[in-house]
């Protein structure tokens, strides 16, 4: 049983939960339990789009789905505790990336481990940025963390780099961890065709959330080095105040060229724009992980990203990386350039699902689940055997 981020606040975590949960089931049978509400709505970023239907994703038929678990928790988190007694698992894996669904899993953590579940939590990072900023909610979670870290018997990140951060955060001696590369986003790229642009230009995406750890000044700040020859367009919804890149989008003397689409776009946009582009920019001065760029490596496309956190193994055998380092505009104006050299082709997308299943059969091994038989939807196979590779 996978449990994450539901739909209604819509977010990365969402897709990954949904994702994640449909490659079990190719080989497993698997449920999964939704986070619905995660918070006040007024309290939420993206508070004027939450419960808009903007994703086209949908988990497979043969998924038993609750959705889903709200904030105050009752009577939806005794529902989800009945959901899980009804499915038995063998192993509930939790989708940690906000202290704002501690509680939910403290709670589920404690129920599956009277049932004889193993617990597994899967660290998109360590705690979000923008809690980390508000002294009382990094407090509550490194304080509340822990009892659920001790109901755990193994975690999963999606780097070396995540996994030595977690060490150093958390005493997790003794605690088995898994090294599972983050699946593609392909569900993006079904379909799309490239769209051709005027001779002569080089059309750069900056694709995302706009937040002060994404970096997104220094593009902006970079890009007028670059000439007429190239366009630039933002699509991202501002999230934590962070206003600055508007302002510097307003103010640049290269303001002609530079298309800014200030929201949270739907799914039945997003290839659009990633078809329209030439090469994806992403300055994060900080990140674990990215949806953006799992989405423009699943179109094939150029990205210049910086060399920061989980990012250099999971861009590192893209044929189509340029890397640069942090927080400096000069190096983003040579890595564009650079990158520029590689569009026109379709670079070949290294990540799958199935290496990110292999990593949790290695972890389900580890931690003793039992090798009995189960019948999936599409086959039978021994329960989460670490050879089925």
């Amino acid at each position: 049983m996978v449990a994450g981020s539901g739909w209604h606040f819509l977010s990365g975590i969402s897709y990954y939960t949904c994702r994640l949960s449909n490659a079990f089931e190719e080989r497993f049978e698997v449920s999964a339990i939704l986070m619905r509400r995660l918070l006040p709505a007024r309290l939420y970023p993206g508070r004027a789009r939450v419960g808009q239907e903007l994703s086209d994703l949908r988990y497979a038929e043969s998924v038993p789905v609750f959705d889903g678990v709200d904030w105050w928790a009752l009577p939806s988190l005794a529902r989800a505790v009945a959901f899980l007694r009804e499915r038995q698992p063998d192993v509930l894996v939790l989708q940690w990336w906000t202290g704002a669904v501690l509680h939910s899993y403290l709670v589920l953590a404690a129920a599956a481990r009277r049932l004889g579940i193993r617990v597994v939590v899967e660290f998109h990072e360590v705690q979000d940025t923008g809690e980390l900023r508000h002294r009382w909610a990094a407090r509550y979670v490194r304080a509340a963390i822990r009892p659920l870290l001790s109901r755990t018997s193994g975690v999963v990140v999606h780097s070396a780099f995540d996994r030595d951060a977690l060490a150093a955060a958390y005493d997790l001696d003794g605690v088995p961890a898994e090294i599972a590369l983050h699946g593609p986003f392909d569900h993006h790229a079904a379909g799309a065709a490239r769209v051709p642009g005027p001779d002569g230009v080089v059309r750069l995406l900056y694709f995302g959330t706009i937040r002060p750890y994404k970096g997104l000044e220094d593009l902006i700040e970079a890009f007028p080095a670059l000439g007429p020859g190239y366009h630039l367009t933002v699509v991202g919804e501002t999230w934590e105040g962070w206003t600055l890149p508007a302002e510097l989008i307003a103010a640049s003397p290269a303001r002609d060229r530079i298309t800014f689409v200030n929201r949270y776009v739907p799914d039945t946009e997003v290839n659009a724009y990633f078809a329209a582009a030439d090469a994806v920019v992403l300055p994060y001065r900080r990140s674990s992980a990215s949806g953006p760029l799992h989405i423009a490596m699943s179109h094939g496309l150029p990205v210049v990203v910086t060399s920061v956190g989980g990012l250099v193994e999971a861009a590192g055998p893209y044929s189509g990386t340029v890397f640069v380092p942090p927080g400096e505009p000069a190096a983003l104006v040579a890595g564009i350039t650079g990158a520029a050299g590689l569009t026109g082709r379709r670079h070949a997308d290294p990540s799958s699902w199935d290496r990110t299943l292999e990593a949790y059969e290695r972890l389900f091994a580890r931690i003793g689940v039992g090798q009995e038989s189960v019948t999936s939807s599409n086959q039978t196979l021994p329960l989460l055997s670490p050879d089925l590779r």
